[in-house]
């Protein structure tokens, strides 16, 4: 686990009735602020604006369906040409630590995406891993990878 604070205090925020909203790009509308959501649009700030990854082919709150339960992923990128799926990141609302549970819950999410990468982020303590399936290996990183890097 490395420790970044990603949190951005300068994002599209307003109050409408009394209720916060942020402004996704990715989705293109404001929803709600939550703590987890701040998290969310933290992260995909910072992938798009630090990391350089492409903001056409970052997706949020995708559907799923595992053992018949519908889930929501948080974040996923997709590879340049779109086929496959790079990066999976799972957030948490700042105010919790991160746990096995998380790591669990982002696991059993990549059996259905199979991305390269996996990152579980409170937008302060992130975990990332990335997936060797030659080597049938699982390492632990502790950076974000840029996009230009993944390959």
């Amino acid at each position: 686990m490395f420790r970044a604070n990603l949190l951005n205090k300068h994002l599209r925020v307003e109050l409408v009735e009394s209720k916060k909203f942020i402004f996704d790009q990715v989705r293109k509308k404001k929803v709600i602020m939550t703590p987890e959501e701040w998290v969310r649009q933290s992260v995909i700030f910072y992938l798009i604006n630090t990391l350089d990854y492409p903001l056409g082919l970052i997706s949020v709150e995708t559907s799923l369906k595992y053992n018949g339960i519908n889930k929501r992923s948080d974040i996923i990128v997709k590879s340049r040409k779109g086929l496959s799926n790079y990066l999976l990141i799972e957030c948490k609302s700042f105010k919790l630590k991160l746990n096995d549970a998380h790591l669990s819950q982002v696991s059993m999410y990549n059996k259905k995406y199979s991305s390269r990468y996996i990152m579980i982020t409170n937008g302060i303590d992130h975990l990332v891993f990335s997936f060797d399936k030659k080597l049938d290996k699982i390492n632990v990183l502790d950076v974000i990878p840029k996009y230009k890097d993944l390959d």
